[in-house]
């Protein structure tokens, strides 16, 4: 009984999170658009969705160990793909701009808070699209914007890295951004229970989620890929092997721990 009060009350919180994320979306950010300059109301709007997503962490109860430096200027950060969680546990350390498969897009209510946070859709297989979706990484990137992009193209158990595409680092080429690996790893029972691989859908994964007392998790910035003279496969393949690497080591014990 003790269990469903914890779990009804998680649920009504998060309704109340997309509520005010809507409320945001339609009201607040149209706002601050026409009064602020452009780079103040982006740094507001920044603000603002770093703070929702540390409201969303916390209702999930994401105990998040942190490894690593955050970059300090523009990037694009790549990264292996278990769970739509890995927008919550990035998104809430730095302000960014997710690269993600078109089906989030048609998400009830997820899909509009992604498309007005400025959420890069792409449509894998469609060559036009990804041509149309370099474009608007290459713009994002020339705004001094960072970038996170999960090249395997789908999720896994978080067990193994699969291969990336390479198409998605040639942005970060075009603009000579930085290039920064980052790996995800969920620890304990979330281990099992976070990948969301498969048929799974968003509303029993969501359910399932918050019936957990807490979900651990391993983030680690790792180091920056030095891409001159190198071709976008090169940096692809080096990108996932370290990734690939350190999600096959055991935690370091001088992480630094984030609790929600």
């Amino acid at each position: 009984m003790k269990l469903k009060i914890r779990l009804f009350y998680k649920l009504f919180l998060i309704i109340l999170l997309f509520v005010n994320g809507c409320v945001i979306a339609a009201g607040v950010f149209p706002v601050i658009n026409a009064l602020c300059s452009a780079n103040n109301a982006k740094t507001r709007r920044d603000k603002i969705k770093k703070q929702w997503l540390q409201r969303f962490s916390s209702i999930m109860r994401l105990h998040i160990v942190r490894e690593g430096e955050l970059p300090k200027q523009a990037a694009v950060l790549v990264s292996n793909h278990i769970s739509w969680l890995d927008i919550i546990v990035i998104g809430q350390h730095l302000p960014v701009y997710f690269v993600a498969k078109s089906d989030i897009s048609s998400w009830p209510v997820i899909g509009y808070l992604s498309r007005q946070a400025g959420t890069i859709f792409i449509r894998r297989g469609d060559k036009k699209h990804i041509l149309e979706t370099a474009e608007k990484m290459v713009w994002l990137l020339k705004q001094n914007n960072t970038i996170v992009a999960f090249p395997e193209g789908t999720t896994t158990s978080g067990d193994e890295v699969l291969g990336f595409h390479a198409s998605l680092f040639q942005p970060a080429l075009l603009t000579k951004s930085l290039i920064h690996p980052v790996a995800i790893q969920y620890r304990g029972i979330a281990k099992e229970q976070a990948p969301f691989i498969g048929d799974d859908a968003f509303v029993p994964h969501l359910i399932k989620m918050l019936s957990l007392e807490k979900i651990e998790v391993s983030l680690s910035f790792l180091p920056v890929i030095n891409s001159s003279g190198k071709s976008r496969h090169a940096v692809s393949n080096e990108a996932r092997e370290m990734i690939l690497k350190q999600i096959s080591n055991d935690l370091p014990a001088d992480m630094t721990v984030i609790r929600a």
